[in-house]
């Protein structure tokens, strides 16, 4: 069982950054697994933000290509979303995941708001 805990959300004006942070519980091997953020908005689906597999290579989502970058630490067993030029259609529940083969974990997700 892999615990994920999402951290960082919040409350930003339009232009704005943030950065949101992923912590994996410990005595895992955190750098076997592929990391991820996915979002969702209020009356969406979820969706893909941004991937970084375990060889470090990374995926992003259309809408934020060129904003966002992923980053991952695996000594810390971490994984980072760098967030800029935030728009307010960038607000969502912003969730953590881990996938190794058919395995599959999310975190509770946090909330990140862009207004002014």
């Amino acid at each position: 069982q892999v615990q994920l805990v999402e951290s960082g959300g919040g409350l930003v004006q339009p232009g704005g950054s943030l950065k949101l942070s992923c912590a994996a519980s410990s005595g895992i091997i955190f750098g076997s697994y592929d990391m991820g953020w996915y979002r969702q908005a209020p009356g969406k689906q979820r969706e893909l933000v941004a991937q970084i597999a375990r060889e470090g290579d990374t995926k992003y989502g259309d809408s934020v290509k060129g904003r966002f970058t992923i980053s991952r630490d695996n000594a810390k067993n971490t994984v980072t979303l760098e967030m800029i030029s935030l728009k307010p259609e960038d607000t969502a529940v912003y969730y953590c995941n881990a996938k190794l083969w058919s395995l599959e974990y999310w975190g509770k997700g946090t909330l990140v708001t862009v207004s002014s």
